[in-house]
């Protein structure tokens, strides 16, 4: 999950492939998780279905004002995108299945040891340099505290008390926040498309809850 999911996406858009286009691709997931318990035995009902495919709806609409951006697809970009769909699917789906519930600082500990033996040998093969300012330090320490640290936590908590599917229904309210978030701190405008994605994202993400419930 850490170096194969958020690994796979930062490299797909240093490649070129646009955010948008990685958002909606990674975006696949809470579908993907669903088709795989359904085929394993899992129970999804027909509400929960319903509300993956509004919250993958309002995905498209949300994201859509970003497709475009860079080169975006090339046998590249879409090996890593897939290739972080995958992790954090797998990902998902094992800690649910395989992982007995304990501290999650000593869980956070062990992911990160283990992604450290991944990135590593990347780490030492990298020659750019990075330029230490306010804006780079900013972006590294939201990307250590609140993704690989403050996200993660959350998610493998919730993992812990809830269900796969409804856990993984929360991932597509991931886009519309950044949009407002975007909105609020960079003026980036907010469509009435954007509105309506971010709408249909909620009920759908509110059906498959209530469905688990």
């Amino acid at each position: 999950m850490q170096a194969g999911y958020l690994g796979g996406v930062w490299a797909a858009v240093h490649a070129g492939m646009g955010a948008g286009l990685v958002a909606l691709l990674v975006g696949i997931q809470p579908v993907l998780t669903a088709v795989w318990l359904s085929f394993n035995g899992g129970r999804i009902s027909q509400r929960q279905w319903t509300g993956l495919a509004l919250g993958f709806a309002g995905l498209v609409l949300v994201v859509s004002r970003k497709f475009g951006q860079g080169t975006e697809v090339s046998a590249l970009t879409m090996g890593l995108a897939v290739m972080a769909l995958l992790s954090i699917t797998a990902g998902t789906l094992y800690q649910k299945r395989f992982v007995a519930p304990c501290d999650v600082r000593s869980a956070s500990a062990v992911q990160m040891a283990a992604a450290l033996l991944v990135t590593l040998p990347f780490a030492a093969m990298e020659s750019q340099g990075i330029e230490w300012n306010a804006h780079s330090t900013g972006a590294m320490a939201w990307s250590v505290l609140a993704l690989s640290l403050g996200g993660s936590s959350l998610l493998y908590m919730l993992i812990q008390r809830g269900t796969v599917t409804a856990v993984t229904s929360l991932l597509y309210l991931v886009p519309p926040c950044t949009a407002v978030m975007a909105w609020l701190l960079f003026a980036e405008p907010i469509t009435l498309t954007t509105l309506l994605g971010i709408a249909l994202t909620a009920a759908g993400v509110s059906l498959v809850v209530r469905g688990e419930r």
